[in-house]
This record gives C-alpha cells, structure tokens and sequence, in this order.
C-alpha cells in the first residue's frame, strides 16, 4: 500500500508538522500492534489510518491516529493531512467526513488548497497553578486551564511572546501535570502583526518531547483566546523550530482550524 509523508499547518516542504499517512483498501483497520509498529517506523508524531466506509452513513472514511507509543483520541495535524491526500489524489472529492474516536470531523477543502477542519470546542475549566509546573517549565504560569477530555492538556498562559520562545522545559517533571502534555501560550508580541497568539506543546507521556503544529490544541487556544481578545477569528502561531500557523474560528461548541499541507515523501510500504 501507498504510504505518505505529509508536512501539515504550511505550504513549504520541512516546515510544519509532519504526519504519516495510509489509505486502507480495506473494510476495517488491521490489528492494533500492526498499526502501532507501523506508526512506530514512521517515528513522525502521528501516524493516521484510513478506510472507507459503506454510502450512505454518517461519515465517508472511518480515521485513527497514532503516535510512535499510543493511540490518541484527536490529531488536527495529522486530520489536515488525511484530507489533503485525498483530495490532491482524488480519492475522494469534496468535504470528508471522519468517523474518528472524537465523533464525526468534517474537513473541507477549499480552491486555494487549503483545509478547514471542523473539530469539537474544548472545555476549558479553569485551575490553581499545580504545585511545581512552574519549576517544570521554567517560568511561572500566569493562568492554568484543564482542556478537557479529547484534548487532555493543560493550558497554561505564560508572561509574553519571547517567554514562550525561550522555554526549556523539564520534561519528565512536564509530564506528570497532564495526560497528554502541556500547552503553553502568550499574546503575540505585535497585535498588528500577521499572528494573535503564539504556542507550543510539550506532550513527553506520548513519546513527543514538543510537537511542532498542534491541530487539537487549537481547539483550547481558540475559545481561551477568542475570550481574552473579543473576536472569533484568530491565527495562532507555533512557534516549535518546524513552526506552523493554525487559523481559528470559535462557533460555539464547535471549532474550525484551517491550514494548508504539502505531500514530502510518497512511498509503498512492504510490510
């Protein structure tokens, strides 16, 4: 079967964040260990399978993600990068819809190649700064938010844009805050600038010491944001050394990231 490499949330090759994908020819997925030991080889921070799936249902293609250690229940990156390869490959025209472990996603491609995904609102539930994330991220957080249970981050909003851009976390202390990881954030440096709010995602319990453009984590930073700046439109910017921009819209409970993707690497897998 074909297998890509898809560098998803940019339109430059070796930017953004890089996704294995596999179209199924199949009527259901393989067995786990094989899809986790593929997912493994690929070593990228997601790999998504796919199938399709009977007309006439709720959804086109049933998707799943995993990481080199662990399913997930969410992954916008590696979403965006189904949908890409789909469309550009013509296996399927139009919006897909997913049947994923998070509910049905949509992702609609538009004319100029880019890809909206619409993924559910992450409640945000706000916290006590945890005793000692300070220390392990190494700064003090200003606010902490649980992000509920498909994201299962902690999102914590820190001093400004260059405190984000100079974290060194520890990461093993990081990974006992959270189930998947932490989200750190701050108000983009110029307001009048090309970016609202800047980013990055430190997930050490899947094996991802920093995941450099997180789709799901949009779907916390965008109400979070949308609050604090009075509008629902926003672009987020990751600023991992891959780095990657997100557009946001907060509809309620429903979120809409939208990006673009570039195929890097096709290949036929021999396993």
């Amino acid at each position: 079967m074909r297998i890509r490499i898809v560098d998803a949330f940019t339109d430059r090759p070796f930017s953004g964040n890089p996704a294995g994908v596999l179209l199924l020819d199949t009527e259901a997925f393989p067995d786990d260990t094989w899809l986790q030991n593929v997912a493994l080889e690929v070593n990228h921070a997601e790999t998504a399978f796919a199938h399709p799936l009977p007309a006439g249902g709720t959804a086109d293609w049933a998707l799943r993600w995993f990481t080199p250690a662990t399913e997930v229940a969410m992954c916008g990156h590696a979403t965006l990068a189904t949908a890409h390869v789909l469309h550009t490959t013509g296996a399927h025209e139009g919006s897909v819809r997913f049947a994923t472990l998070s509910g049905v996603l949509v992702a609609t491609p538009a004319e100029d190649g880019s890809v909206t995904l619409d993924f559910p609102t992450a409640p945000l539930t706000r916290l006590d700064i945890p005793a000692g994330v300070a220390d392990a991220l190494g700064t003090e957080p200003l606010t902490a938010f649980d992000t509920g249970p498909n994201v299962g981050d902690l999102l914590v909003e820190v001093a400004d844009e260059r405190t984000v851009h100079s974290l060194r976390p520890d990461l093993k202390a990081l990974g006992t805050h959270s189930e998947r990881g932490v989200i750190a954030t701050a108000r983009a440096a110029d307001p009048s600038g090309d970016y609202d709010f800047v980013s990055r995602c430190f997930f050490p319990n899947l094996g991802i010491d920093e995941d450099p453009v997180t789709g799901s984590a949009h779907t916390a930073l965008a109400p979070y944001w949308s609050e604090r700046l009075g509008r629902p439109g926003l672009t987020g910017l990751q600023a991992s050394p891959r780095s990657g921009r997100v557009r946001t819209e907060l509809c309620g409970e429903r979120t809409l990231l939208g990006g673009r993707a570039v195929t890097v690497i096709e290949g036929e897998l021999l396993a």
